[in-house]
């Protein structure tokens, strides 16, 4: 088929990197439009970017000038990728959808509106159905469509198939996030040097309503929460990619072995690799047996960054139904950008762009 032309808006941040990283060798989609903030307007984007993740831009997206972001930027591609910052995210990218783009967000914004898909791929695609509704209702020629926060998004595929098989109750978390996931000048070096900071502002509030709608259960116009009890805390340690998360899950029904549990993680799948998406990770969970991982340095990119790496399964002493373990994941690339490149990836597979 003949590549869709996209948008990258916010293309010079971590995470627009990231969408610059995945999508400029897409065997489905040609980036045809980056944009960034007024003062690299005109500029090229090899030249105005601070590259982050690998030795240099790639070569195909170097000389294309930054636009403005804004509709007239966009109005000739077929779908928008979001990385702006939440702060700004909102009006751009509803203006956008109010012209007729299909706008896939990492931003933050609107991901909690009952109409508005908030989808990590292998969980909850059926989500998408959404889509319809939020036109009809709001009278849109495009769409808007959200992937979750970085920490939801791991901690939700590590849920997935406990979920399907045994049922849940509760679920409390611990999460060590990497310094990507607060952007280049999220914190500053004397802050977080030798140090490990124990609050990251809405993460907790994000991860308990997240989860939950993702989770939960398409009824008609509207997700149905799940109805589970969510506890986090979050803190910020001195990594700089990789969220790792100490997971403890309160389960309906008691597992006959902590074997079981993990040939359920290992042996799930879903849609992405039924449909064998680019972007899918063969195997979405990757499960260690060693006592001392996952480990960002080693695990965090597992299949490009696209897989959850979890281990330490056992069982939880505090809990007659309760296991505990420790799942990993790259934060701008399962937990942000690879997450809304496999979205697009599905809409196009499912006849939705």
């Amino acid at each position: 088929m003949d590549k869709l032309k996209v948008a990258i808006l916010g293309a010079t941040g971590l995470v627009g990197q990231r969408f610059v990283q995945l999508l400029h060798k897409h065997p489905w989609f040609e980036i045809e439009v980056l944009t960034a903030s007024e003062r690299r307007v005109g500029k090229k984007y090899g030249e105005t970017t601070r590259w982050m993740w690998s030795e240099e831009v790639p070569e195909e997206v170097a000389d294309i000038r930054i636009s403005r972001t804004c509709f007239d930027s966009v109005k000739e591609v077929d779908v928008v990728f979001s990385a702006l910052p939440s702060a700004i995210a909102k009006d751009i990218e509803i203006e956008i959808a109010k012209q007729g783009k299909p706008v896939v967000s990492n931003a933050s914004p609107l991901r909690m509106e009952p109409d508005v898909p908030l989808v990590n791929p292998e969980v909850n695609y059926d989500h998408l159905k959404l889509i319809s509704i939020q036109q009809k209702k709001r009278g849109w020629k495009g769409f808007i469509v959200k992937n979750p926060n970085c920490t939801t998004a791991i901690l939700t595929l590590s849920l997935k198939p406990l979920l399907d098989k045994y049922g849940i109750e509760k679920v409390r978390v611990a999460t060590m996030q990497a310094l990507s996931g607060a952007g280049y000048e999220g914190v500053p070096s004397m802050d977080i040097i030798d140090n490990i900071i124990p609050f990251i502002k809405e993460e907790e509030e994000k991860v308990n309503r997240e989860t939950r709608k993702i989770l939960g259960t398409l009824k008609g116009d509207h997700v149905e929460p799940l109805n589970i009890g969510v506890s986090a805390s979050c803190h910020r340690v001195p990594v700089l990619e990789g969220h790792l998360e100490a997971v403890f899950v309160d389960l309906k029904e008691k597992p006959e072995s902590i074997e079981e549990v993990i040939r359920t993680l290992e042996e799930f799948t879903s849609k992405p690799q039924e449909l064998k998406l680019p972007t899918a990770p063969k195997k979405p969970i990757i499960v260690r047996r060693e006592i001392d991982r996952p480990q960002p340095r080693f695990d965090r990119m597992i299949d490009k960054g696209m897989a959850v790496v979890v281990g330490r399964v056992r069982w939880d002493e505090a809990s007659d139904r309760g296991i505990k373990y420790l799942v990993l994941g790259s934060n701008t690339v399962r937990g942000a950008a690879g997450a809304a490149v496999l979205i697009a990836e599905l809409l196009v597979a499912e006849g939705l762009l």
